[in-house]
C-alpha cells in the first residue's frame, strides 16, 4: 500500500499567464468544433472524435509554441494532431480481440425507437438515404475518406487539407476525384437485370 501524500506536498504547477490562457480559451472556442467534425466524420464514433479532438488542444496547452503559423492555420495544426491521435487509436484497437459483440445479446424485441409523426414515411427514407452515405463513406479506404472528409465535409481550401494529411496537392486532388467516384458508384442503386 502506498503512503498518503497530501496534496500540498506535491509541487504546484506554475500559474499559466493570464493571456495565454485567453489565447487557449479563444482557440478552443474557434477550432474545436471543425476539428471535432473532422474526427467524427473520419472514425463514426462520437467518444472518441471527442477524446482525439482534446488531445489536440492538450497537445496545444502544453507545447504552445509546437505551433508555427508560417507553416499553415491553427485549425490545420490541430486537425493533424487530431488526426494522428486517431491513428494511434486504431492501431491500439486493432491489437486487441473483442471477445463478446453485445450485438449478440439484443434479442430484437427492442420497441421502436421512432416516434409516430405525420410524415414518419419521409423521415424514414431521410434517415435510411443518410444512413447509406455515411456507410458509404465510412467503407471508403483510409486515404479517400480522410481526402474526401477533409475538402467535401469540412470544406478545407485543398493546400490546407493537404497539409493536414501530409501529401502533394495533386496527391490530394486525385483522391478527392477517385473517393467521389468510388462514393457514387456506391450509392448508385444496383441495376437489375430481368430477363
Amino acid at each position: 500500500m502506498l503512503p498518503f501524500v497530501p496534496w500540498t506536498i506535491r509541487p504546484r504547477p506554475a500559474k499559466p499567464e493570464r493571456s495565454a490562457l485567453a489565447w487557449l480559451d479563444q482557440a478552443y472556442r474557434q477550432e474545436s468544433d471543425a476539428v471535432y467534425r473532422y474526427a467524427l466524420a473520419l472514425c463514426g464514433d462520437p467518444a472518441l472524435a471527442a477524446d482525439v479532438t482534446h488531445e489536440a488542444f492538450v497537445a496545444l496547452a502544453h507545447e504552445p509554441e509546437a505551433f508555427d503559423p508560417s507553416r499553415g492555420s491553427l485549425g490545420a495544426y490541430l486537425a493533424g494532431i487530431a488526426r494522428h491521435a486517431l491513428l494511434a487509436a486504431w492501431r491500439l484497437r486493432d491489437r486487441h480481440v473483442v471477445l463478446d459483440d453485445p450485438a449478440d445479446d439484443d434479442d430484437g424485441d427492442a420497441a421502436f425507437p421512432f416516434e409516430t409523426a405525420p410524415d414518419r414515411e419521409a423521415t424514414l427514407i431521410g434517415e435510411q438515404r443518410l444512413d447509406a452515405l455515411w456507410t458509404a463513406v465510412r467503407a471508403l479506404p483510409w486515404p479517400f475518406r480522410e481526402a474526401l472528409v477533409l475538402v467535401d465535409l469540412q470544406e478545407r481550401p485543398y493546400a490546407e487539407a493537404a497539409q493536414i494529411a501530409g501529401i502533394e496537392l495533386n496527391t490530394l486532388r486525385t483522391r478527392v476525384h477517385r473517393a467521389r467516384q468510388r462514393l457514387a458508384q456506391a450509392l448508385r442503386p444496383a441495376t437489375r437485370s430481368e430477363a
